[in-house]
């Protein structure tokens, strides 16, 4: 069965091309819960058998995720919270969900909408409350478009090595997204820990300045 559905989607990808992978990607990183290894994965088998170029290939899946990243984002910048609370439910997105997503985004900053591409099941989402907050567009497409290509990339790697080999590819793909999650972790501790040398770096100029100016 699993097979059946791999081969299917080997040759969904081939008959669509980069199109395809295009907009099967910004499927996946919309609302809907479609997962990308289901894309990026025949891609990558794909290119090994030599019936797709890698870097095409791998500019479609990048670009469909900053695709449907911007979807998100904008659906929240322009309609806000209400629009969410209203329509969300329809695709799984609770007010619970909302608020956990907001709190994380306000808890960690700006580097979530990178670190949170490499983790399944939150890729999706973390750019509601960047769109709810306004983030820069510039930063946001940017870190979105790093966190998103690393993904691509790890996913196109799998299907290039291991090509069909189902079992292999749940075995490698489980281990990966274990270690992806330890790597998110470290890069939000260096991110918060530059971020408050450099807040408290400005406080003391702030606090110096206002010594100065204030001496009679």
């Amino acid at each position: 069965m699993l097979e059946s559905i791999i081969n299917f989607l080997v040759d969904l990808v081939a008959d669509w091309g980069y199109i395809g992978i295009f907009l099967l990607m910004a499927l996946e990183s919309s609302f809907f819960p479609f997962p990308s290894e289901v894309v990026m994965i025949p891609a990558g088998y794909l290119v090994f058998k030599g019936d797709m170029n890698i870097f095409l290939a791998f500019l479609s899946g990048a670009s469909g995720s900053l695709f449907g990243a911007l979807f998100n984002y904008y659906l929240c910048y322009f309609f806000g919270r209400p629009f969410i609370e209203k329509y969300g439910k329809f695709v799984g997105i609770t007010e619970e969900k909302m608020r956990k997503f907001e709190t994380f985004f306000e808890k960690y900053g700006e580097i979530s909408t990178f670190n949170c591409r490499l983790l399944p099941g939150i890729r999706q989402y973390i750019s509601l409350p960047a769109g709810l907050a306004k983030m820069n567009i510039f930063r946001f497409s940017l870190l979105t478009t790093l966190g998103a290509g690393i993904w691509v990339a790890i996913l196109m790697a799998i299907g290039y090595i291991l090509g069909d080999q189902e079992e292999l590819i749940k075995e490698y793909l489980h281990i990966i997204t274990i270690a992806l999650i330890f790597v998110v972790f470290f890069i939000t501790a260096v991110y918060l820990y530059i971020k408050k040398r450099k807040n408290n770096f400005f406080l003391n100029i702030k606090n110096k300045c206002f010594k100065i100016f204030t001496v009679k």
